[in-house]
């Protein structure tokens, strides 16, 4: 063991002073901390790269997607996260925005409905089409008792107003849809009944009866335009005009047809041919204003233009009337029964 003796008087003790601790050598010292706390270390691959640090966004992954955190907990004067769809309805309610969307609405609509209506407009007129149903019973009374008895009629003219003519309510000389319309559904429906009667009924008479005379009716019109184009006859007749004059036959051959039942064919030829002779009457008498026009007097440069415009016209006239009678007998005759032969 060495001992030094002189290590006492090379460092006297001196008076006052304490020997240092090791606790308090230790505690003048840096602190000493634990590294931070890295949730990602795990998840960096053990073969880093040197002079890489471990802390490089290319080795840590991204955290799992978590739930994001309720505010309203942690913040009480937040509102819930799920109240924010109740904005709408709640901004909705509020009876200014309500009218304003409801106004909106309407005329959305009503924009959209005259579109259409322009566009339909095109291909068929429906407001051209309203004209000729605007009747009343008084007229339509009239107007019956005027196609059995056009002999007792005098004044066959036809008034017009600022935008077209008169309305067939408030004149019995205008054409109208109604009474041909309903003449032509009786006519099927009396067809029905007549071969009922004779026990000659089936499902598809009633419409094969309905497309016959359909059929006839449209390809009278064809033929009746046709003429009109090719003679260049310039008339204020128009289709729906020449659809409602040859719908009115159908009156008569329903008048003819019914007769028939109760006096066989004598009723109905008799109902016939009287049916037929106040129908060419009344049409004459009707297409001779819009056809033949009154007041026009003769050309003083060309007088033959005159009288060739004038001819063509009168033979338009008598073509639609004359072809009535033929059409009447040729949709009733095959409803008639054949006479029963005596035992």
């Amino acid at each position: 063991m060495n001992f030094n003796a002189t290590s006492g008087a090379r460092h006297p003790a001196q008076k006052g002073s304490r020997k240092k601790r090791v606790s308090d050598t230790a505690a003048m010292s840096a602190p000493a901390y634990p590294p931070p706390y890295n949730p990602y270390a795990s998840a960096v691959p053990g073969n880093m790269p040197p002079n890489m640090n471990m802390y490089d966004g290319r080795y840590v992954l991204p955290p799992p997607y978590t739930a994001s955190p309720d505010y309203s907990r942690i913040h009480p004067s937040f509102p819930p996260a799920d109240q924010g769809f109740s904005i709408p309805s709640q901004f909705l309610n509020e009876p200014l925005v309500a009218n304003v969307a409801m106004q909106y609405g309407q005329a959305l609509v009503g924009s959209g409905k005259q579109l259409v209506g322009q566009e339909l407009e095109k291909y068929v007129p429906f407001s051209r089409i309203k004209y000729y149903f605007a009747v009343d019973t008084r007229y339509v009374t009239k107007k019956l008792g005027l196609l059995f008895f056009p002999f007792t009629h005098s004044d066959w003219s036809l008034r017009y107003e600022q935008d077209g003519p008169v309305q067939p309510r408030y004149e019995i000389n205008a054409p109208d849809l109604y009474i041909p319309t309903m003449a032509y559904v009786t006519y099927v429906l009396v067809a029905g009944l007549v071969l009922g009667m004779q026990d000659r009924f089936t499902p598809e008479v009633l419409s094969i009866q309905a497309s016959t005379a359909l059929a006839w009716t449209v390809f009278e019109i064809i033929v009746e335009l046709i003429t009109m184009y090719i003679t260049n006859i310039q008339t204020n007749l128009k289709t729906l005009d020449l659809i409602a004059y040859g719908g009115y036959k159908y009156v008569g051959i329903i008048f003819a047809v019914l007769l028939s039942i109760l006096f066989h064919k004598t009723g109905y030829f008799i109902g016939l041919i009287y049916c037929s002779m106040s129908l060419i009457f009344f049409l004459v008498r009707t297409l001779k204003v819009q056809i033949l026009p009154i007041g026009t007097s003769p050309s003083h440069h060309d007088p033959y233009m005159h009288n060739s415009g004038n001819k063509r016209r009168m033979y338009l006239l008598l073509f639609v009337a004359g072809i009535q009678p033929f059409l009447m007998w040729w949709l009733s005759f095959h409803l008639i029964s054949p006479p029963v032969p005596k035992s």
